[in-house]
C-alpha cells in the first residue's frame, strides 16, 4: 500500500510535467507549518536555476495543473514559491479504510527481503545484569521487532561475554576459597562433579570480590589472566568449571531478560567463535593480510582518506591470546557460513565505536564478509542520574537491573492502588506492564546515541511524553470501545466516515502516517522515531476525545464513524508499542 506522501508525490509529479517542468522537483513532504497546510512541495525553488523563472511563477503553474485532483481539497502557491496542500476529507477517510483492511495497516512487504542479524544484550556470564545492560537489551529488541514488522527475517543474538577475563577471575577466586576442588588438580583424571560448586547467589558475589582483589594483587591478576588463556586453549579442569558457570548463569540471565520482555533467537557467546579462530588466523596469515607488530598479530585497516588515526586491528596478543576483535571476526565467519546475513547490526556502548570501525574494516578488507554485507554499529549513550553522572545506587554502587525493575514496579503499584480500588493481583500485573512501559519508553524515546537523564518520577508520570501516558490513552480507547459494544453493537461493523471537525481530521492524518513512520524507523534503525510518533498520535486522539461527544452522539452513523476511527487508532498504537517491546493492560 502506497504511503500518503507517495500518492501526493505522484499527483504533483503529473502536475509538474503537465505544466512543462521536470517531475524530479515534485517531491512532497509533511508540512513543517501544520497551521498553514498539511503537506508541502518546495520544488519550485530548486527549479529556478533550470527554468530561469521566479519560483512563485513555477508554483502557480503547478497549482493550476493540480486542479481537479481527487485527493486534494485545497492547494495554493505561497511566496517565495511554496506549494501548500490540504487533503480532501473523503480521500483521507478512504485511505484509512484501506489501511484498516490490511494486516499490517498499510506496511507492505519489502521489495527485497533481507536476512538481518542483531547482536545485542552482550551480558557477561558470571556477572549480575546491571543498569548498563538495559540500553543494549531494549534498543536491540526494538530494532529486531521493527525489522520484522516491515517484513525482513531478523535474528537476535545475545552474544554473551563467556570467554573473557572474568572467567579467569572467577576461577582463581574459587581456587583461593576451595583449592581442594578437582578442577585445580592437574593430576586429576576422573570425571568432574555434575553439581556446580556454587549457586547463582554465590557466583554473583565471587566476581566482584575477585575483580577488587585483582586490582590490589598483581600476582592474583596474572594468575587470572593465565587461567583465561588456559581455558581458551582447552584446559580440562577449567573447561569443566566453565560449563558449571554457564549452567548456573544462563537461567538467571534468561529470567532477567524475560522480565524486560526481551527475547533472543540465539544464545551464543564468544566461546562459540572458538572453533573458527584457528582457521581464520591461518587464512589471514596465508593471504598476507595479517603481520606481526611487536609480537602481536595485526591487520592494517587505515585508509588514505582517514582524517583521524585508525590503529591496526589486533587479531592475537603477543602471548597468542584472543581478543574481542578476534571473537567478533570469528563470529562473523560463523554467521557468513551459517546464515549469510545481508546486514549485521551491533548494539553496544558508543565508546566501542573505534573497535567496530576496526573490525568492520578488517572483515571487509579480508573478505570475511561479502562486499555487499552491511555492517552497522548502533552506539548508545550513557544512562545518567539527575546529577548528570552515570546512574548509581544511593550508596554509589552499580545498580542491578533486577533491583531497578523492582523499584519501578513498586512505585507504579503504589500509584495504581492509591488512585483506584483494584484487586491486588490485578494491581501487581498492571504495575508490571505499566512499569515496563515507563522504563522502556523512557529510554527509547531518546535518540540512542545521546546520553539521557534517568528520572524515575518523570518516567512513571501519567502526563507528558511518557510510557504510562501512552498506555493510559490506549486504555481509554479500549474503555470507549467496550462501552459501545455493551450497547449491543459491534465495533467491527463500524465504518470510518469523512471527518467533520479539525480535531477529527488531525487524528485521521496522524493515523495515516503510520506506514511512513515504520519505514523510516527501520531505515534509520531508530526506535525513538516510533516513540515520537505515538506521542503525537496520543495527543491528537486526546484532543479529539475532549472536543467530541463520542458515545453520546445521537447520529448513529456519525457515532459509528467515531468508533471506527478509535478502533484503527488503537490498532496503530498497539502495533507501535509492540515493536517497542511492551503492552497495554485492560485498565489502569
Amino acid at each position: 500500500m502506497n504511503k500518503l506522501v507517495e500518492i501526493l508525490t505522484y499527483e504533483v509529479e503529473a502536475a509538474f510535467e503537465k505544466a512543462g517542468y521536470d517531475k524530479q522537483y515534485a517531491k512532497v513532504t509533511l508540512s513543517n507549518r501544520p497551521d498553514l497546510c498539511e503537506y508541502q512541495c518546495n520544488g519550485a525553488m530548486a527549479a529556478v536555476k533550470v527554468y530561469r523563472k521566479a519560483p512563485i511563477m513555477i508554483a502557480n503553474d503547478v497549482v493550476v495543473a493540480l486542479e481537479g485532483s481527487i485527493c486534494i481539497e485545497k492547494v495554493e502557491a505561497v511566496n517565495p514559491g511554496f506549494i501548500n496542500i490540504t487533503l480532501d476529507a473523503d480521500f483521507v477517510a478512504s485511505y484509512l479504510k484501506k489501511m484498516n483492511a490490511e494486516d499490517k495497516l498499510g506496511v507492505g512487504e519489502p521489495e527485497h527481503k533481507k536476512t538481518i542479524m542483531v547482536d545485542y544484550g552482550g551480558a557477561n556470564v558470571a556477572k549480575a545484569l546491571h543498569v548498563g545492560h538495559l540500553r543494549p537489551a531494549i534498543i536491540g529488541e526494538s530494532v529486531k521487532r521493527i525489522g520484522r514488522y516491515v517484513g525482513h527475517e531478523v535474528i537476535g543474538d545475545v552474544h554473551l561475554g563467556d570467554w573473557g577475563s572474568q572467567m579467569g577471575l572467577v576461577m582463581m577466586e574459587l581456587k583461593r576459597r576451595q583449592p581442594e576442588l578437582p578442577y585445580f588438580d592437574e593430576s586429576f583424571e576422573g570425571e568432574y562433579p555434575t553439581e556446580s560448586p556454587f549457586t547463582i547467589e554465590e557466583l554473583g558475589e565471587i566476581y566482584p570480590t575477585a575483580s577488587a582483589y585483582a586490582k590490589e594483587n598483581e600476582e592474583f591478576k596474572e594468575a587470572a589472566l593465565q587461567a583465561t588463556y588456559q581455558l581458551q586453549n582447552g584446559h580440562r579442569g577449567y573447561t569443566a568449571l566453565w560449563k558449571h558457570i554457564m549452567a548456573v548463569s544462563l537461567p538467571d540471565l534468561k529470567e532477567n531478560y524475560s522480565n524486560l520482555n526481551v527475547e533472543f533467537d540465539l544464545w551464543k557467546g564468544e566461546a562459540d567463535a572458538k572453533p573458527y579462530i584457528a582457521d581464520m588466523v591461518e587464512y589471514l596469515k596465508k593471504e598476507g593480510y595479517a603481520h606481526e607488530d611487536q609480537g602481536a598479530l595485526v591487520v592494517d585497516v587505515k585508509e588514505e582518506t582517514d582524517a583521524k588515526e585508525i590503529p591496526p586491528c589486533m587479531i592475537l596478543k603477543s602471548d597468542g591470546a584472543a581478543l574481542y576483535a578476534t571473537t567478533d571476526l570469528a563470529t562473523l565467519v560463523e554467521r557468513e557460513q551459517v546464515y549469510k546475513p545481508d546486514q549485521v547490526v551491533y548494539v553496544t556502548d558508543k565508546r566501542q565505536e573505534m573497535h567496530f570501525e576496526q573490525v568492520f574494516r578488517c572483515a571487509k578488507k579480508t573478505g570475511i564478509v561479502r562486499p555487499e554485507t552491511e555492517l552497522k554499529h548502533i552506539g548508545f549513550g550513557t544512562m545518567n542520574g539527575k546529577d548528570g553522572k552515570p546512574f548509581k545506587t544511593r550508596d554509589g554502587g552499580v545498580m542491578r537491573l533486577s533491583e531497578l525493575v523492582g523499584d519501578i514496579n513498586s512505585k507504579m503499584y503504589e500509584k495504581i492502588v492509591e488512585n483506584h480500588a483494584i484487586e491486588e493481583t490485578e494491581a501487581k500485573e498492571t504495575a508490571k506492564k505499566v512499569g515496563l512501559a515507563a522504563l522502556k519508553y523512557g529510554d527509547l524515546s531518546n535518540q540512542a546515541a545521546k546520553d539521557y537523564v534517568f528520572d524515575v518520577d518523570r518516567f512513571i508520570s501519567f502526563e507528558g511524553n511518557t510510557g504510562p501516558y501512552i498506555l493510559y490513552t490506549i486504555v481509554r480507547i479500549k474503555s470507549i470501545l467496550n462501552k459501545y459494544e455493551e450497547t449491543g453493537k459491534k465495533v467491527a461493523d463500524c465504518q470510518i466516515q469523512k471527518s467533520e471537525s479539525a480535531s477529527e481530521k488531525a487524528l485521521m492524518l496522524e493515523v495515516a502516517k503510520f506506514n511512513l513512520v515504520m519505514e523510516n524507523a527501520y531505515e534509520e534503525l531508530a526506535p525513538h522515531k516510533v516513540c515520537a510518533y505515538i506521542y503525537d498520535l496520543a495527543n491528537a486522539f486526546n484532543r479529539f476525545y475532549h472536543e467530541t461527544k463520542i458515545l453520546s452522539e445521537e447520529n448513529e452513523t456519525k457515532k459509528a464513524g467515531f468508533i471506527a476511527l478509535l478502533a484503527i487508532t488503537k490498532r496503530v498504537l498497539e502495533a507501535c508499542i509492540d515493536v517497542l517491546g511492551f503492552e497495554a493492560p485492560e485498565r489502569m
